[in-house]
């Protein structure tokens, strides 16, 4: 896409990226080191590799309470702003497909990278208008705009409420995770417009086009990982304990223990029970593996045995899923996609007008 190669030619992510800051490998799960701290003026070389490199780049911890440090970044799990990895910037740029000309709404302004990118590619930094929720990122992110001579329009609020006075949109690009869709977003984006945004807590990325009748669907594309939309975090819930139930396993555990899953299980396993599995060990010794949902129930699986505590038993819904799944076919991402409409929000299974839980005869559950 030449266009996007030229924006990244213009706009390039080095002025966005603050001197010091912690730098988390694209592969960093794979590699086993969760990153390194760069130094612009201490290591200027490492801090250049690592702003040409793929990696996500922390600049801000727990919302700015905890400082930005090299022994904070190490310890903590809580980045609450980055400069994402430049393949999943330039992967939701290509599915936004932003034309010159069109009007574009940006939901988290963060370093102000992307919001530059889309000033050049729509053509006129007029055309832009980018919203973030923290007036301190906002201040930097103007400032770092300002250094390569781009000023979109930029408003500190809510993100989650739009920008009402200003549509329509041709397209929104949402830069932070999104359990629930609000609704103005597809109200404030004209028919045939793109919503783009990465949808939690799977996460993929997500296409969405608006409808004529308001509604808006489409389909689920990369794995990506992003910080929840402020307004729609979840206190940590914790595991209720109950009498645990323990039963003998009858089928091969394995396919709900593959990580990662098939691409279309893993979607209807998020959807329909809450969260995918994860593994605590290695499947293939028999060492144990789980699932969680919203930390409120626990499954966990070992030498061919099951137990399940709190108000769900959740192998039990992964199984059905998984059986289900499989008596269609083992439908991949091509037959799965996202509905909004004014009224309610679903992921389907072949037809995009009702939910995969009625289309596969399941319980649609709502969930904390």
């Amino acid at each position: 896409m030449a266009h996007l190669a030229d924006a990244l030619i213009h706009v390039p992510r080095y002025p966005f990226i603050p001197r010091r800051a912690w730098a988390a490998p694209a592969a960093a799960g794979a590699s086993g080191t969760r990153g390194r701290w760069i130094d612009r003026d201490a290591e200027p070389d490492a801090w250049w590799r690592a702003v040409w490199s793929d990696a996500a780049i922390y600049t801000q911890l727990d919302d700015g309470a905890t400082p930005l440090t090299a022994a904070n970044a190490a310890k903590t799990f809580a980045p609450t702003c980055s400069a994402s990895s430049p393949s999943l910037v330039t992967a939701f740029l290509r599915h936004l497909a932003p034309g010159h000309g069109d009007r574009v709404l940006e939901v988290g302004t963060g370093t102000g990278w992307t919001a530059g990118l889309l000033s050049y590619l729509t053509g006129d930094q007029r055309n832009v208008t980018t919203i973030e929720v923290d007036a301190g990122l906002a201040a930097v992110a103007e400032g770092n705009l300002r250094s390569v001579g781009i000023s979109p329009r930029l408003v500190v609020g809510d993100g989650a409420a739009g920008a009402p006075s200003q549509p329509p949109f041709d397209g929104v690009h949402v830069t932070c995770g999104v359990r629930d869709i609000p609704y103005q977003w597809v109200e404030q984006t004209r028919p045939d417009g793109v919503i783009v945004l990465p949808h939690a807590p799977l996460t993929r990325l997500l296409r969405l086009t608006v409808g004529e009748n308001g509604t808006a669907s489409g389909s689920f594309h990369e794995v990506c990982s992003y910080m929840l939309l402020r307004a729609q975090r979840r206190p940590v819930s914790r595991l209720e304990r109950t009498e645990p139930r323990i039963r003998e396993l009858d089928t091969d555990p394995e396919p709900l223990l593959r990580v990662p899953a098939e691409p279309g299980l893993e979607v209807l396993l998020s959807d329909l029970v809450g969260e995918i599995p994860f593994i605590t060990g290695d499947p293939g010794s028999g060492e144990c593996a789980g699932i969680l949902s919203s930390g409120t129930s626990h499954a966990t699986v070992e030498d061919g045995r099951v137990t399940q505590t709190g108000p769900r038993d959740l192998w039990d819904e992964a199984e059905e899923v998984h059986r289900a799944w499989r008596a269609r076919g083992s439908p991949g991402l091509d037959r799965i996609g996202f509905t909004v409409t004014p009224e309610r929000q679903y992921v389907w299974l072949d037809d995009p007008s009702v939910s995969a839980a009625h289309t596969l005869g399941m319980v649609e559950r709502r969930l904390p």
